[in-house]
C-alpha cells in the first residue's frame, strides 16, 4: 500500500471534470497538488479550492518546449498523473482530419512529453511515480470511437512497455482504464452511456488504484470486465456485436 501523505504530485490536466476531481481528493489526503492545464483562471479557482497546499502552472502540451518549461518551474516531484485529455465523437465516415489529429496529439503524444519531462529524472534517482490515463475504449476498435480509441490504446501502451521495462525498479507505473465519466466531454454523446460515473465517484477509483500496488484498473468493474473480455472475441463475433 503506498502512502501519499505527504507527497507531492504533479496533476496534468487537472483543471475540469476528473483531473480537478482527483486534485481534491489527494489534497483532502495530504497531498501537495501541483496542477496544471490551459487556463490559468480555472487552475487559480481549483488551487483556491484545495483543502491542502497546491499551487499551478500552465502548460500547453501540444507544445514540447511549454511541456519542459512547467517542468522545470515545478521542480523535484514524489509523482505525476497524467488526465488531460479531448474527445469528439466521430465515425470514420465522417472523419474530420484536424479533431483525429488533435486526440492523438493531445491525448497520447502529450502523455508522452510529460512522461518524457519527468522520467529521465525519476530514472536517475531510482524513485518515482507515473499515473496514465487510458480508457475503456482502448481495447478494441469502437463504432464512432477511432480518434480518440486509437490515442487511448497508444496512451495504455506507452503504460505497459514502461512497466516492462520499469517494474523492477524505484519507479512505479500505474494505468488506469475509466468508462463514461459525466464531464464536459460526454456531454457530446448523443447515446446512452453506460454505467457513467460522477467525476468524484471516479476520482475515488483513481485514487485508490494510486494507493496500491498494482499496475492495472478498469472501471468500472462490471463494464470493464466487459470490455477486457471482447478482447478474447474473434473478429467476426467481436464486430458482429460491438459494431
Amino acid at each position: 500500500m503506498r502512502d501519499l501523505n505527504g507527497k507531492r504530485y504533479w496533476l496534468v490536466g487537472a483543471s475540469e471534470g476528473l483531473g480537478r476531481a482527483v486534485a481534491l481528493h489527494l489534497s483532502r489526503m495530504g497531498v501537495e497538488v501541483i496542477v496544471s492545464a490551459r487556463n490559468a483562471d480555472r487552475l487559480a479557482e481549483l488551487v483556491a479550492d484545495l483543502p491542502g497546499k497546491g499551487s499551478y502552472v500552465t502548460v500547453d502540451i501540444s507544445d514540447s518546449a511549454s511541456v519542459r518549461d512547467a517542468a522545470d518551474q515545478i521542480g523535484d516531484i514524489d509523482g505525476m498523473v497524467f488526465l488531460a485529455g479531448v474527445y469528439w465523437p466521430l465515425a470514420a465516415q465522417d472523419w474530420d482530419a484536424e479533431k483525429v489529429e488533435a486526440m492523438c496529439d493531445i491525448n497520447f503524444t502529450g502523455a508522452a512529453r510529460c512522461v518524457g519531462a519527468v522520467l529521465p529524472a525519476m530514472v536517475a534517482k531510482d524513485a518515482g511515480h507515473i499515473v496514465l490515463t487510458g480508457s475503456l475504449s482502448g481495447f478494441r476498435g469502437l463504432p464512432g470511437a477511432t480518434g480518440y480509441g486509437a490515442s487511448k490504446a497508444g496512451v495504455m501502451y506507452l503504460a505497459e512497455g514502461m512497466q516492462a521495462d520499469l517494474r523492477n525498479s524505484g519507479v512505479d507505473i500505474q494505468v488506469v482504464n475509466p468508462g463514461f465519466i459525466k464531464t464536459r466531454l460526454t456531454d457530446k454523446n448523443d447515446f446512452k452511456m453506460p454505467f457513467i460515473m460522477e467525476p468524484e465517484d471516479a476520482a475515488r477509483e483513481v485514487v485508490e488504484h494510486m494507493m496500491s500496488d498494482n499496475f492495472k484498473r478498469s472501471f468500472p468493474t462490471l463494464f470493464g470486465s466487459m470490455f477486457r473480455m471482447s478482447q478474447f472475441l474473434p473478429d467476426w463475433l467481436y464486430y458482429r456485436i460491438f459494431a
